[in-house]
């Protein structure tokens, strides 16, 4: 969980925070402790701009569909509207 400069997605500079690719929210349920060991829950994340990509992540995706579907940097930029949001931000910073 080692905090890095630059927004992991679309390398803005702004106030960072540590975005938790399995939210917080799901890590004591039954389902996902089974899936998923709790160290790894707590530290599987990236570094984001709080205002902005953080924000947006949230708008367009539960937190279910998140710790089910997007649990990596990789998934979560394959949701239409977060990879469009992405392409959006980076022509602006």
């Amino acid at each position: 969980m080692d905090k890095i400069e630059k927004c992991e997605l679309c390398g803005s500079d702004d106030y960072l925070n540590f975005h938790h690719l399995i939210p917080r929210t799901l890590h004591s349920t039954k389902k996902f402790r089974k899936l998923f060991d709790k160290t790894y829950m707590k530290t599987h994340g990236i570094w984001i701009c709080k205002d902005s990509c953080h924000r947006q992540i949230h708008r367009f995706i539960s937190e279910k569909e998140m710790g089910i579907i997007y649990n990596t940097k990789e998934l979560l930029l394959t949701h239409e509207e977060v990879k469009k949001y992405i392409d959006w931000r980076k022509k602006r910073i």
